[in-house]
């Protein structure tokens, strides 16, 4: 159906309030960060409204060095890994996963955490070892249903 293979489905927390709004992460990404392509393909508010920022067969800047074969949906919030989801994010963001899964069905969901480097070589990427909390809750156990 996508050009793309696409081997992950990556969930994302933006790191920061919740207040936050789509136009001020685009700004941000644009004008402070230089990118000239969105940090993920759809984004939940925390009233449960999706914004798609890129098709799916477009590749984003989620994770470095892993956006080639990745999916990317994010929720604003989780400041501080504060996993401060609302209702309507939770359900929604199921729900995105969910259709993402019929988009990709081999693809594995991940949190953006899970793909931070196994630093003791160990096979299991510890708390120790995540470069980032996002996105503030575990998001392999919580949709390993889908």
């Amino acid at each position: 159906m996508y050009k793309r293979e696409i081997d992950l489905i990556v969930v994302h927390c933006t790191g920061a309030s919740q207040n936050q709004t789509v136009d001020s992460i685009r700004a941000f990404w644009k004008d402070v960060l230089g990118w000239k392509n969105p940090g993920y393909h759809r984004i939940i508010d925390t009233k449960g409204n999706v914004t798609e920022l890129a098709s799916p067969d477009k590749v984003v800047n989620g994770v470095a060095g892993k956006n080639a074969k990745s999916y990317h949906i994010c929720w604003i919030g989780g400041k501080d890994g504060a996993d401060n989801r609302t209702v309507e994010q939770k359900c929604v963001l199921r729900e995105e996963i969910k259709k993402a899964k019929e988009m990709f069905p081999k693809a594995q969901v991940v949190g953006h955490r899970d793909l931070s480097p196994d630093l003791n070589n160990d096979g299991i990427i510890s708390p120790n070892e995540w470069t980032k909390l996002c996105p503030s809750f575990d998001a392999v156990s919580e949709y390993k249903d889908l």
